[in-house]
Protein backbone atom coordinates (compact mmCIF):
# COMPACT_ATOMS: atom_id res chain seq x y z
CA UNK A 1 0.00 0.00 0.00
CA UNK A 2 1.34 3.42 -1.01
CA UNK A 3 0.02 5.62 1.79
CA UNK A 4 0.83 8.76 -0.21
CA UNK A 5 -1.81 7.89 -2.80
CA UNK A 6 -4.48 8.17 -0.12
CA UNK A 7 -3.34 11.60 1.08
CA UNK A 8 -4.73 14.98 0.07
CA UNK A 9 -1.98 17.23 1.44
CA UNK A 10 -3.97 20.16 2.77
CA UNK A 11 -3.30 23.80 3.59
CA UNK A 12 -6.43 25.93 4.00
CA UNK A 13 -5.53 28.75 6.38
CA UNK A 14 -6.00 32.34 5.31
CA UNK A 15 -3.19 34.88 5.69
CA UNK A 16 -4.95 36.25 8.77
CA UNK A 17 -5.26 32.81 10.33
CA UNK A 18 -1.59 32.19 9.64
CA UNK A 19 -0.60 35.57 11.10
CA UNK A 20 1.15 36.64 7.89
CA UNK A 21 0.88 39.42 5.35
CA UNK A 22 -0.34 38.48 1.89
CA UNK A 23 3.10 38.28 0.28
CA UNK A 24 4.56 36.08 3.02
CA UNK A 25 1.46 33.91 2.98
CA UNK A 26 1.64 33.41 -0.80
CA UNK A 27 5.26 32.29 -0.40
CA UNK A 28 4.23 29.86 2.35
CA UNK A 29 1.53 28.39 0.09
CA UNK A 30 3.99 28.13 -2.81
CA UNK A 31 6.45 26.29 -0.59
CA UNK A 32 3.64 23.97 0.50
CA UNK A 33 2.73 23.28 -3.13
CA UNK A 34 6.35 22.54 -4.00
CA UNK A 35 6.72 20.24 -0.98
CA UNK A 36 3.57 18.36 -2.03
CA UNK A 37 4.92 17.92 -5.55
CA UNK A 38 8.25 16.73 -4.18
CA UNK A 39 6.50 14.37 -1.78
CA UNK A 40 4.39 12.92 -4.61
CA UNK A 41 1.16 12.89 -2.65
CA UNK A 42 -2.14 12.24 -4.40
CA UNK A 43 -3.47 15.78 -4.21
CA UNK A 44 -2.54 19.29 -3.12
CA UNK A 45 -5.60 20.83 -1.47
CA UNK A 46 -5.51 24.62 -1.28
CA UNK A 47 -7.93 27.54 -1.32
CA UNK A 48 -9.33 28.73 -4.68
CA UNK A 49 -7.04 31.78 -4.86
CA UNK A 50 -4.03 29.49 -5.23
CA UNK A 51 -5.35 26.93 -7.73
CA UNK A 52 -3.75 28.59 -10.76
CA UNK A 53 -0.41 28.83 -8.93
CA UNK A 54 -0.53 25.15 -8.00
CA UNK A 55 -1.46 24.07 -11.53
CA UNK A 56 1.34 26.15 -12.98
CA UNK A 57 3.96 24.48 -10.78
CA UNK A 58 2.58 20.98 -11.38
CA UNK A 59 2.64 21.44 -15.15
CA UNK A 60 6.11 22.98 -14.99
CA UNK A 61 7.43 19.95 -13.10
CA UNK A 62 5.41 17.38 -15.07
CA UNK A 63 4.00 16.08 -11.79
CA UNK A 64 1.07 13.67 -11.43
CA UNK A 65 -0.19 15.45 -8.28
CA UNK A 66 -3.76 16.66 -8.78
CA UNK A 67 -5.06 20.06 -7.65
CA UNK A 68 -7.96 20.17 -5.23
CA UNK A 69 -9.76 23.15 -3.78
CA UNK A 70 -12.61 23.96 -1.44
CA UNK A 71 -15.90 25.59 -2.43
CA UNK A 72 -18.13 27.57 -0.04
CA UNK A 73 -15.56 27.04 2.68
CA UNK A 74 -15.88 26.65 5.59
CA UNK A 75 -19.61 26.97 6.39
CA UNK A 76 -21.30 25.94 3.11
CA UNK A 77 -23.91 28.69 3.41
CA UNK A 78 -23.50 30.15 -0.10
CA UNK A 79 -26.38 29.94 -2.55
CA UNK A 80 -26.33 27.35 -5.31
CA UNK A 81 -25.45 30.07 -7.82
CA UNK A 82 -22.54 31.28 -5.70
CA UNK A 83 -21.21 27.75 -5.29
CA UNK A 84 -21.44 27.09 -9.02
CA UNK A 85 -19.71 30.39 -9.84
CA UNK A 86 -16.85 29.69 -7.43
CA UNK A 87 -16.52 26.16 -8.81
CA UNK A 88 -16.49 27.36 -12.42
CA UNK A 89 -13.68 29.80 -11.62
CA UNK A 90 -11.70 27.02 -9.91
CA UNK A 91 -12.20 24.74 -12.92
CA UNK A 92 -11.02 27.51 -15.26
CA UNK A 93 -7.93 27.95 -13.07
CA UNK A 94 -7.08 24.26 -13.36
CA UNK A 95 -8.69 22.50 -10.38
CA UNK A 96 -9.03 18.73 -10.75
CA UNK A 97 -11.07 18.13 -7.60
CA UNK A 98 -13.74 20.27 -5.97
CA UNK A 99 -14.55 19.83 -2.28
CA UNK A 100 -17.90 21.52 -1.68
CA UNK A 101 -19.09 22.26 1.84
CA UNK A 102 -22.70 21.13 1.92
CA UNK A 103 -25.19 23.55 3.45
CA UNK A 104 -25.43 21.55 6.65
CA UNK A 105 -27.25 24.35 8.48
CA UNK A 106 -30.01 24.29 5.87
CA UNK A 107 -30.10 20.51 6.18
CA UNK A 108 -30.42 20.72 9.97
CA UNK A 109 -33.29 23.18 9.42
CA UNK A 110 -35.09 20.58 7.28
CA UNK A 111 -34.52 22.38 3.96
CA UNK A 112 -33.91 18.99 2.40
CA UNK A 113 -35.12 19.77 -1.12
CA UNK A 114 -32.85 22.83 -1.26
CA UNK A 115 -29.84 20.76 -0.20
CA UNK A 116 -30.68 18.04 -2.72
CA UNK A 117 -30.85 20.64 -5.49
CA UNK A 118 -27.43 22.03 -4.53
CA UNK A 119 -25.91 18.56 -4.50
CA UNK A 120 -27.42 17.79 -7.89
CA UNK A 121 -26.40 21.01 -9.63
CA UNK A 122 -22.86 21.17 -8.25
CA UNK A 123 -22.24 17.49 -8.94
CA UNK A 124 -23.54 17.94 -12.49
CA UNK A 125 -21.05 20.77 -13.04
CA UNK A 126 -18.14 18.73 -11.71
CA UNK A 127 -18.96 15.56 -13.63
CA UNK A 128 -19.63 17.48 -16.87
CA UNK A 129 -16.10 18.86 -16.58
CA UNK A 130 -14.56 15.46 -15.71
CA UNK A 131 -13.75 16.58 -12.16
CA UNK A 132 -13.87 14.72 -8.87
CA UNK A 133 -16.39 16.19 -6.43
CA UNK A 134 -16.36 15.72 -2.67
CA UNK A 135 -19.21 16.73 -0.36
CA UNK A 136 -18.05 17.91 3.06
CA UNK A 137 -20.84 17.21 5.53
CA UNK A 138 -19.15 18.62 8.69
CA UNK A 139 -19.76 15.67 11.00
CA UNK A 140 -18.97 17.63 14.17
CA UNK A 141 -22.03 19.81 13.51
CA UNK A 142 -24.33 16.80 13.09
CA UNK A 143 -25.90 14.18 15.30
CA UNK A 144 -25.34 10.51 14.38
CA UNK A 145 -28.87 10.41 12.94
CA UNK A 146 -28.09 13.49 10.81
CA UNK A 147 -24.83 11.95 9.57
CA UNK A 148 -26.83 8.92 8.44
CA UNK A 149 -29.49 11.04 6.71
CA UNK A 150 -27.14 13.46 4.94
CA UNK A 151 -24.85 10.66 3.73
CA UNK A 152 -27.87 8.82 2.34
CA UNK A 153 -29.18 12.04 0.76
CA UNK A 154 -25.98 12.53 -1.23
CA UNK A 155 -25.91 8.86 -2.26
CA UNK A 156 -29.54 8.92 -3.36
CA UNK A 157 -29.12 12.07 -5.46
CA UNK A 158 -26.09 10.60 -7.21
CA UNK A 159 -27.64 7.17 -7.79
CA UNK A 160 -30.84 8.73 -9.15
CA UNK A 161 -29.23 11.18 -11.56
CA UNK A 162 -25.83 9.79 -12.59
CA UNK A 163 -24.45 6.68 -14.25
CA UNK A 164 -22.75 4.19 -11.95
CA UNK A 165 -19.53 4.71 -13.93
CA UNK A 166 -19.05 8.05 -12.13
CA UNK A 167 -19.92 6.92 -8.59
CA UNK A 168 -16.21 6.69 -7.74
CA UNK A 169 -15.86 10.39 -8.65
CA UNK A 170 -18.33 11.58 -5.99
CA UNK A 171 -17.03 11.40 -2.43
CA UNK A 172 -18.68 12.06 0.89
CA UNK A 173 -16.16 13.82 3.13
CA UNK A 174 -16.27 14.17 6.90
CA UNK A 175 -15.05 17.61 7.84
CA UNK A 176 -13.53 21.00 7.07
CA UNK A 177 -11.21 20.79 10.08
CA UNK A 178 -12.23 24.36 10.93
CA UNK A 179 -15.50 23.78 12.78
CA UNK A 180 -15.26 25.03 16.37
CA UNK A 181 -16.14 22.44 18.99
CA UNK A 182 -15.98 22.40 22.77
CA UNK A 183 -12.51 21.67 24.24
CA UNK A 184 -11.70 18.00 23.98
CA UNK A 185 -14.43 17.30 21.43
CA UNK A 186 -13.06 16.23 18.01
CA UNK A 187 -13.98 18.46 15.08
CA UNK A 188 -12.86 16.09 12.36
CA UNK A 189 -12.91 12.46 11.33
CA UNK A 190 -13.84 10.02 14.09
CA UNK A 191 -14.20 6.27 13.73
CA UNK A 192 -17.87 6.48 14.68
CA UNK A 193 -18.69 9.12 12.08
CA UNK A 194 -16.70 7.39 9.34
CA UNK A 195 -18.45 4.07 9.95
CA UNK A 196 -21.84 5.78 9.65
CA UNK A 197 -20.76 7.49 6.44
CA UNK A 198 -19.49 4.27 4.90
CA UNK A 199 -22.61 2.37 5.87
CA UNK A 200 -24.97 5.00 4.44
CA UNK A 201 -23.12 6.54 1.49
CA UNK A 202 -21.89 3.34 -0.17
CA UNK A 203 -21.22 2.80 -3.07
CA UNK A 204 -19.86 6.36 -3.01
CA UNK A 205 -16.29 6.61 -1.66
CA UNK A 206 -15.50 8.29 1.65
CA UNK A 207 -12.85 10.88 2.45
CA UNK A 208 -11.78 11.20 6.09
CA UNK A 209 -10.67 14.73 6.85
CA UNK A 210 -9.84 16.71 9.97
CA UNK A 211 -7.67 15.46 12.79
CA UNK A 212 -5.87 12.60 11.01
CA UNK A 213 -2.29 13.35 11.98
CA UNK A 214 -0.39 10.06 12.43
CA UNK A 215 0.45 7.07 10.28
CA UNK A 216 -1.51 4.76 12.57
CA UNK A 217 -4.59 7.00 12.42
CA UNK A 218 -4.36 7.05 8.64
CA UNK A 219 -3.99 3.27 8.43
CA UNK A 220 -6.96 2.84 10.76
CA UNK A 221 -9.10 5.00 8.48
CA UNK A 222 -8.03 3.06 5.40
CA UNK A 223 -8.82 -0.21 7.17
CA UNK A 224 -12.33 1.12 7.84
CA UNK A 225 -12.71 1.63 4.09
CA UNK A 226 -11.92 5.28 3.34
CA UNK A 227 -10.42 6.02 -0.08
CA UNK A 228 -8.89 9.43 0.69
CA UNK A 229 -7.56 11.25 3.71
CA UNK A 230 -7.41 15.03 3.91
CA UNK A 231 -4.62 16.11 6.22
CA UNK A 232 -2.29 18.98 7.02
CA UNK A 233 0.14 16.32 8.28
CA UNK A 234 0.88 14.47 5.05
CA UNK A 235 4.64 14.44 5.51
CA UNK A 236 4.40 13.32 9.14
CA UNK A 237 1.98 10.54 8.18
CA UNK A 238 4.06 9.30 5.26
CA UNK A 239 7.27 9.26 7.34
CA UNK A 240 5.78 8.03 10.61
CA UNK A 241 6.64 11.24 12.47
CA UNK A 242 4.73 13.01 15.23
CA UNK A 243 2.67 15.83 13.75
CA UNK A 244 2.66 19.35 15.19
CA UNK A 245 -0.33 20.48 13.11
CA UNK A 246 -3.19 22.19 14.92
CA UNK A 247 -5.93 21.27 12.40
Amino acid sequence: MDIKQFLDATYLKTATQAGLDEAAHKQLVLDFILDTIKGQYKCVMIRPDFVALAKQEIVKQKSSVVVGTVISFPDGADTTEQKLSEAQKAIADGADELDFVIDYIAFKNNKVDYVKEQVLEATKLAIANQKVVKWIIETAALTPAEIIKISALIKNVVMKHFDEKVYDKVFVKSSTGFFKTEPGVPNGATKEAIVLMIENASPLPIKASGGVRTLQEAISMIQLGVKRIGTSSAEAISKGWESKSDY
